[in-house]
C-alpha cells in the first residue's frame, strides 16, 4: 500500500464499501458527537468524512490536533445510513472508519478560518496567502485560471500560431506607463527594464518571417494599484503578418468566444455571449462616456448643449460654462416617475461624493417638466429637449455640464450610477447573465495635454495612421486616426491592439509630431527601426488580459481573487516582505547610492 494514499479525498463511493484505504490531507473540520469524533479530511480534490468511534485508543490523541494539521489515515470504507447521507458531497454516501492515523505536520492556531469565510481582511489574507489558497473558492479560481490558459494555448496552436518566449530583461521605452528598472552590475550606471509588453520583440518576429506569434506573456507596469490592475500581469499576446484589422478580429475572436463558452457556467449560472457591432471611439465617448463601456447598461448619453445655449433658457450655472467652450450631456432614465424622492436625492448625493455640485434633472410629469431645473427651461426649449433625448411621460433626464472631456467622463460615471440605482426588474436595469463583447475602433492617433498643450500619442505609438504618411503631413494631429482597437466586455478593457506602423519614414514622422526627434527614436527603438529597413511585412495584433478574462468568468470584482500569489494595493508583498531593503554591499556592487525623500515630520 502506498505510504500516503490509495485514493484522493474525492474518490470513494458506495461501491468501495468494505475496502481498506489510506487517505492524506488537511483536517478541515472536527465534530464531537457524544464521544464519536468526525473529521472532514480535505485535499485539493475534495473531502471525505472520517470517523473515530467512542472508546478508540486513537481518540484522545486526535482530539489534541488542530484543524489544518496534515494527517494520514488508514481505515475501512463504510456506507452511511440513509438518514446521514450528504447529497451535497461527492463522497457523501460513505465514511472511513479510522483504524490508524499519523500526524504528518501539526498546525498552530490559525490567523483566520480556512473552512469558512470569517471576514478576514485582504491584508491578512495576503500575508498568509498559502492558507487563503486552501479555501475552496480560491482553489476553484486558480484551477479556472489554469484551465483558461490551457484552453487558450490549444486554440492558438490549432489556429496555426507558434508560441515564443521573449526576453524579460530588456530596454526601457516610452510606452505609456512607468517601467520597472533593474540595475546592471556589469554595466555601471545602466539599467534594464522589465517589459510593459513584448511589443518590439513580437514585431521583430514578424520581420523575421514567422507570420503568426503568440505568448502567454508576463508584463510589468509601475502604475498605481487598482482592483482591475496589477503591477505584474499576464496577457495573451499575439501578432500576425499580412493582415488588416478585420483579419486580427477574425483570428482571435473565436479563441476568446470559445474560452468563454467552455467555462461559461463556472459560477453555476449560464451566460449568453454576444458580440455587438464595432463602436467608434468618438461614439463610445459620446454615448457611454467611456472607451470601455458596460453595454449591459442600456442607458445612453446625448448632447443637449444646444438646448441650454438658447436665448430663452436662463440657467446661469450651465450658461457660463457653455460660453467658455463647455458642453451639456444628458442621460434619459425611462419610467422613473413612480420612484420616491429618495431615488433622486441619493443620485444627487452620489454626484456630490464624486466632487460635483450635484446631479440636476427634469422629470416629465403630466406632459410638462418638473424638478429643480425645469423652471429655467421654458416649454419651447423643453420640447427640443424631449426630441433630442427621446423623453416620454414618466421619464427623467439628468444633466452634466463641463468641458467636453470632463463632461464625458463624469457622464459615463453617472450613467452607471443611475442604472445601478434602478430597482431590480426595471426596464433599464443592467442586464444580467450575459457577456457583451464589442470592438472599439478608430482611436485618435494623438491627443493634446490639457495642461501643457503638448501633442502626444493617445494609445500605442507603434500604430499605423489610417491615412499613412499623407495624413501625418496634411492633417491637424488631433484629426489623425490610427488603426487601433480595444476589445471590451461588461465594462472591462479585455484587449488592446493595432495594425502596426512598419515603414521607417512613417514612424519617424509619427514620433516627430509627438516631440521625439530622430535621435530619440534611434536610441529607444533603434533595433526595430533598423529591422524595418530590411523588409518588414504589414502586420498587426493585440493582447488580451488573462487575469481579466478569469475575473469575468469567476464573477470576481478583484484581480487578486484569481491569482495565486499577489501584492496588495500598495504593491507590497506582505508574505515575502517585498519590496525590501538591500545591504550597503549590494548597493556598492551595483554602483548605486540612495537619495531617499525626507520623512514628513509629525505635526
Amino acid at each position: 500500500m502506498h505510504s500516503y494514499r490509495t485514493h484522493n479525498c474525492a474518490d470513494l463511493r458506495k461501491s468501495d464499501e468494505g475496502q481498506t484505504v489510506r487517505l492524506s490531507g488537511w483536517i478541515s473540520r472536527k465534530r464531537d458527537h457524544g464521544g464519536v469524533l468526525f473529521i472532514d479530511l480535505r485535499d485539493t480534490f475534495g473531502i471525505t468524512q472520517c470517523v473515530v468511534d467512542e472508546g478508540s485508543p486513537l481518540l484522545a490523541e486526535i482530539e489534541k490536533w488542530r484543524v489544518e494539521s496534515v494527517i494520514t489515515v488508514e481505515g475501512t470504507v463504510l456506507a452511511r445510513t440513509a438518514e446521514t447521507v450528504n447529497p451535497n458531497m461527492e463522497t457523501g454516501e460513505i465514511e472511513v472508519k479510522i483504524e490508524s492515523v499519523t500526524l504528518q505536520s501539526g498546525a498552530d492556531v490559525l490567523p483566520f478560518q480556512v473552512a469558512e469565510d470569517d471576514g478576514a481582511g485582504e491584508d491578512i489574507r495576503l500575508k498568509y496567502r498559502y492558507l487563503d489558497l486552501r479555501r475552496e473558492k480560491m482553489q476553484k479560481n486558480i484551477r479556472l485560471r489554469n484551465g483558461v490558459i490551457a484552453s487558450i494555448r490549444k486554440r492558438m496552436w490549432d489556429g496555426g500560431f507558434q508560441e515564443f518566449n521573449t526576453p524579460i530583461l530588456t530596454a526601457s521605452s516610452p510606452e505609456g506607463a512607468r517601467d520597472y528598472l533593474v540595475p546592471s552590475r556589469l554595466h555601471p550606471g545602466k539599467f534594464y527594464a522589465l517589459p510593459q509588453a513584448p511589443q518590439q520583440f513580437k514585431q521583430l518576429l514578424m520581420v523575421s518571417g514567422f507570420d503568426k506569434y503568440f505568448q502567454i506573456a508576463p508584463c510589468f507596469r509601475d502604475e498605481d494599484g487598482r482592483a482591475d490592475r496589477l503591477a505584474e500581469f499576464y496577457q495573451l499576446d499575439l501578432e500576425m503578418s499580412f493582415v488588416e484589422q478585420a483579419d486580427v478580429f477574425n483570428a482571435v475572436q473565436p479563441v476568446i468566444e470559445g474560452v468563454f463558452e467552455e467555462f461559461n457556467n463556472f459560477t453555476g449560472a449560464e451566460h449568453k455571449i454576444e458580440w455587438l457591432p464595432h463602436l467608434r471611439f468618438e461614439d463610445a465617448m459620446l454615448k457611454y462616456g467611456s472607451d470601455k463601456p458596460d453595454l449591459r447598461n442600456p442607458l445612453e448619453i446625448v448632447d443637449v448643449t444646444s438646448v441650454f445655449a438658447r436665448d430663452d433658457v436662463e440657467f446661469k450655472a450651465f450658461k457660463g460654462t457653455i460660453e467658455k467652450g463647455g458642453v451639456v450631456r444628458a442621460i434619459r432614465a425611462p419610467k422613473v416617475g413612480d420612484q420616491p424622492r429618495s431615488f433622486f436625492d441619493k443620485l444627487n448625493s452620489w454626484a456630490q461624493s464624486e466632487g460635483a455640485p450635484g446631479l440636476g434633472y427634469i422629470l416629465i410629469k403630466d406632459g410638462a417638466g418638473a424638478g429643480p431645473i425645469a423652471k429655467f427651461v421654458p416649454d419651447t426649449a423643453q420640447e427640443e429637449l424631449k426630441a433630442i433625448a427621446g423623453l416620454e411621460e414618466g421619464d427623467a433626464v439628468f444633466f452634466i455640464c463641463n468641458k467636453e472631456s470632463a463632461a464625458a467622463k463624469f457622464a459615463g460615471l453617472a450613467r452607471d450610477a443611475i442604472c445601478d440605482a434602478l430597482p431590480e426588474g426595471h426596464e433599464a436595469a443592467r442586464e444580467q447573465g450575459v457577456f457583451k463583447f464589442c470592438w472599439v475602433i478608430d482611436f485618435p492617433m494623438y491627443e493634446r495635454d490639457e495642461h501643457t498643450g503638448d501633442i502626444d500619442f493617445s494609445h500605442n505609438p507603434f500604430s499605423m495612421p489610417q491615412g499613412g504618411l499623407t495624413d501625418l503631413e496634411d492633417k491637424n494631429p488631433e484629426d489623425v486616426y490610427a488603426w487601433q482597437y480595444d476589445c471590451v466586455c461588461n465594462g472591462f478593457e479585455l484587449a488592446s491592439g493595432a495594425i502596426r506602423n512598419h515603414k521607417p519614414e512613417i514612424m519617424e514622422k509619427a514620433f516627430a509630431i509627438a516631440g521625439y526627434d530622430k535621435s530619440v527614436l534611434e536610441a529607444k527603438f533603434g533595433g526595430m527601426l533598423n529591422a524595418f529597413k530590411f523588409g518588414a511585412p504589414p502586420h498587426g495584433g493585440c493582447a488580451f488580459g488573462i487575469d481579466r478574462i478569469v475575473m469575468l468568468l469567476a464573477d470576481e470584482p478583484n484581480l487578486r481573487e484569481v491569482y495565486a500569489f499577489v501584492m496588495n494595493g500598495q504593491y507590497e508583498d506582505q508574505m515575502m516582505s517585498a519590496p525590501s531593503d538591500i545591504t550597503p554591499e549590494q548597493l556598492k556592487d551595483l554602483h548605486i547610492k540612495l537619495s531617499l525623500p525626507k520623512k514628513v515630520e509629525a505635526a
